[in-house]
């Protein structure tokens, strides 16, 4: 967070709920919004040296557009601004310029950092899931922009830095974004990881090489899949999805601790997240009495997230795995997954770190029907 009267913020953003103000209701996750950009009247005219990309949470639980209209307003008065707000389901706002000194964690950290980077905070978990993506890939996208190593918080004076980490290491008193991060299931270690390597790495997103675009010829294509039921036994098969009971494998409001996934045409490969060890690694192969090449998963680990890609036959209609699940801890299913990254906000993976998953949809095809 931007160093500021934090109670003072709180009451200004809190306020900025009922200041209209001109919103562009188009900006996709990829767009920068610059309707509250500061003008070059108004922003530092120092340069930065490049060295550092900061990653900062607001500390308040507002939307980001109310942020980034906040600071915009008051940039002189409070001394405090940054070049980018995210938030809104994985918008992106600008306040100050890149390249030029922000006012966001002190004179040492503005004079090298040319991109500061706010998380603006939620309490919806499909929200933060959009906000997260977009976080992450723009602070690793402007570390490579200005040739700065990805490593986050590392010993080093170059490189991706929290605020905690500035606080620690040059001045202040401020301990942003982990805290919030964590609240959402994130680790130090899993953002250190996604920034670095990106999503594709992570496990995140699949990254796959992409699909051929023209249909030729469509095949049928069903999948089998089971979860085995932690503490208890493999529960029986599902084919594809459908409705009641036998639509989907698991059992609700039950933690499962592996999974096998088969497909009749095709290939598939799949693994899944736990709560005890991350990301484990990918499975090609479907056979619950193998549970070291033939299922995902740790026998007595809790699964909370599970991830997979369908690989069509050359000369086919490309087809993909869409995917979802349910949580013991939500009511609903989650948002649709689709391996190739269709769905915009849920090509990650399904579930939702630190909930146990308690049923999981699965289906091929070349579009949704969920």
């Amino acid at each position: 967070m931007t160093k500021l009267n934090k109670l003072k913020w709180v009451v200004a953003i809190a306020a900025a709920f009922f200041v209209g103000t001109t919103f562009n209701s188009k900006v996709s996750a990829a767009t920068v919004n610059n309707d509250y950009a500061l003008n070059s009247n108004q922003v530092s005219s120092l340069r930065t040296s490049n060295n550092v990309i900061i990653a900062h949470a607001t500390a308040v639980y507002a939307p980001a557009k109310n942020v980034a209209t906040y600071e915009k307003r008051t940039w002189y008065s409070n001394g405090a601004y940054v070049q980018y707000i995210v938030g809104d389901g994985g918008k992106i706002y600008r306040v100050g310029a890149e390249g030029y000194q922000a006012w966001g964690a002190g004179s040492w950290a503005n004079a090298n950092a040319p991109v500061q980077i706010e998380l603006a905070q939620t309490y919806s978990s499909s929200e933060f899931k959009q906000d997260y993506i977009t976080y992450v890939t723009l602070l690793r996208s402007s570390a490579i922009k200005y040739g700065i190593p990805t490593d986050v918080d590392s010993s080093a004076w170059r490189g991706v830095k929290s605020h905690l980490w500035i606080t620690n290491n040059v001045w202040g008193d401020h301990t942003d974004p982990y805290a919030y991060l964590a609240s959402h299931g994130i680790t130090k270690a899993q953002f250190a990881h996604d920034v670095k390597y990106g999503f594709s790495s992570s496990g995140n997103n699949v990254n796959p090489t992409p699909k051929p675009s023209k249909p030729t010829n469509k095949k049928a294509v069903h999948v089998t899949y089971a979860l085995h039921q932690k503490g208890k036994k493999w529960l029986n098969p599902v084919k594809d999805f459908g409705s009641g009971s036998n639509g989907f494998a698991g059992v609700p409001n039950s933690v499962h601790d592996m999974l096998y996934i088969k497909v009749n045409h095709g290939s598939i490969k799949y693994r899944v997240h736990t709560k005890e060890d991350g990301w484990l690694p990918w499975v090609k192969k479907a056979n619950k009495n193998d549970t070291v090449n033939g299922a995902a998963g740790i026998k007595g680990h809790t699964i909370d997230g599970v991830q997979m890609y369908y690989t069509t036959p050359s000369g086919e209609t490309y087809q993909q795995s869409y995917y979802r699940s349910q949580t013991t801890q939500r009511t609903g299913y989650l948002g649709t997954c689709a391996d190739n990254g269709s769905v915009a906000g849920y090509d990650n993976f399904a579930g939702m770190l630190g909930e146990p998953l308690d049923r999981l949809q699965i289906h091929i095809n070349n579009y949704s029907k969920y």
